[in-house]
């Protein structure tokens, strides 16, 4: 047990970063709109997620690089619109939580929001540059507990636990523009292209705070290190898709079961939350965001530099300094930069992330068959390719996300 504990890293933080204030939104609209009724999708996607990253997780341990620099290999092609899709995706998810964790920060203390955005981007430009990998990494590690707001959330409201688990248990789906919609957005925030990159940049990180400073050094992996990482990666998940989950009942069971569908973001859904639920419900729901922000947004933005610095060949790393790494800081602050700019501007946080949703529903499917494909390659993999039940989680995966696409654009006008 004290082996697990110490070994979570990576996948937690992935998980984790997973739900940021974008992500608590749409899952905060999906209980209020339709209940309980996508409950059934956090515990289906679970393995779909631990897979997936755990495809990634692999192949970063296998060739000692990124999954971007992979790709850059085998789908040449392919990488440069997919990376600037992801890139341009992530920039406006950092845009809309910025603007969510301003705007919880401004509910709680109550200087302008216009400052809170200044401070945090200030910080997010500053932390990355100033503190090396292993400090960044404790810190967000930490940070993950902030989630545990939204679990602690779901117990003071008392939902019908009977009916949470039935909605759990047994799927359940509605044929109409708004839940098909909704569910999209569900699916896109859970099953996210940028968390695939940085899962496997992360890995890349790791190994060389353990001295494996190049790639013929980082080549190959063991069997105890493929073990820890799958343990690691399905504890981020599962957290990550719990949370989910305990968000979707929180709003269900109070603003749902009161008729208070029309939300469009946690904030809204906080201040919802009070007179049914009281003051410490609605309070922990706005640090929650706060909490989960500060995690969130460092992984975007430096999901983005992964990216970029990996298909062009950058020198990269978050232990890298910003003089040794001008282009993979350079990724990073521009992201941070524009998302300020995003907020100073009133560019609506809302239809940045609508946007966000879209790009990365576009991206995740082509993204997924890339990282199956590279992941059943003997020639790349060896022996660590595929299973037969990852294949089979990884194609069905491509499946649910291409449908979920599909959808999306069926009922474009609905949305």
């Amino acid at each position: 047990m004290l082996h697990f504990v110490k070994n979570l890293g990576p996948g937690l933080i992935t998980g984790a970063a997973d739900d940021d204030p974008s992500g608590i939104s749409t899952y905060s609209v999906a209980g209020a709109s339709t209940g309980l009724s996508m409950l059934w999708l956090t515990l289906v996607s679970t393995p779909m997620m631990s897979v997936v990253q755990g495809m990634c997780a692999r192949i970063a341990m296998v060739t000692g690089v990124g999954l971007a620099a992979v790709m850059r290999r085998r789908f040449p092609w392919l990488v440069l619109a997919l990376a600037a899709i992801v890139v341009i995706a992530n920039t406006f998810n950092l845009g809309a939580d910025i603007a969510g964790m301003s705007a919880s920060a401004h509910m709680v203390w109550r200087a302008p929001v216009t400052a809170w955005v200044v401070i945090f981007s200030a910080f997010f430009l500053v932390a990355p540059m100033r503190f090396p990998y292993r400090i960044l990494a404790n810190v967000f590690k930490w940070l993950t507990l902030s989630l545990f707001a939204y679990v602690v959330t779901a117990f003071v409201v008392h939902p019908h636990w009977g009916a949470v688990l039935r909605h759990l248990f047994v799927p359940e789906i509605h044929v109409d523009g708004r839940w098909l919609t909704t569910a999209m957005g569900l699916l896109g925030t859970t099953i996210t292209p940028y968390l695939f990159f940085w899962q496997s940049s992360l890995m890349v990180e790791e190994e060389k705070t353990e001295g494996r400073t190049t790639v013929a050094e980082r080549r190959g992996t063991t069997e105890r290190e493929v073990a820890d990482a799958h343990a690691d990666i399905n504890a981020g998940m599962i957290f990550s898709n719990v949370v989910a989950f305990f968000i979707i009942v929180t709003t269900a069971s109070t603003l749902g079961a009161h008729g208070i569908t029309s939300i469009a973001t946690a904030q809204d859904a906080a201040r919802a939350l009070e007179p049914l639920a009281g003051k410490f419900a609605a309070l922990l729901f706005t640090l929650g965001m706060i909490g989960t922000g500060l995690l969130a947004v460092p992984v975007l933005a430096g999901s983005s530099a992964y990216v970029v610095a990996e298909v062009f060949r950058f020198r990269e790393g978050l232990d890298e300094s910003p003089k040794r790494a001008p282009g993979f800081y350079g990724v990073l602050a521009a992201g941070v930069v524009i998302g300020m700019a995003m907020n100073l501007v009133r560019i609506d946080p809302i239809k940045a992330l609508f946007w966000s949703a879209v790009l990365n529903g576009v991206a995740a499917v082509p993204l997924i068959v890339a990282i199956t494909v590279l992941a059943s390659d003997k020639k790349i993999m060896g022996r660590w390719r595929n299973s037969p039940l990852a294949n089979f989680w990884g194609w069905t995966t491509v499946v649910l996300m291409g449908m979920s696409a599909v959808s999306m654009f069926v009922f474009w006008n609905q949305q």
